[in-house]
């Protein structure tokens, strides 16, 4: 693997680590999860696929993203707001 994508592989890695600290399942869970995810794909050299798979990894990182501001939302709400029977 050439140098500039073994970094961004390894950012990837890092930003994904990170932001399973608040999964819903667990971290431990998450950490399982993402390290067989990494380890499935630890032999592909072809730059382009690594490439696919990094954007595959950064959509993961919108879709947490997104996932925790609905959460946080609506937990405000909840606080905020009277439930509506």
């Amino acid at each position: 693997m050439s140098n500039p994508l073994r970094g961004e592989v390894i950012r990837l890695y890092r930003n994904l680590l990170y932001l399973g600290r608040e999964y819903p399942k667990g971290t431990t869970y998450f950490r399982e999860r993402l390290k067989a995810a990494f380890m499935k794909n630890k032999d592909v050299t072809d730059p382009e696929k690594i490439k696919k798979l990094v954007d595959r990894g950064e959509f993961v990182i919108k879709e947490l993203e997104a996932l925790y501001y609905l959460r946080k939302y609506r937990a405000m709400k909840k606080r905020y707001y009277e439930p509506e029977h």
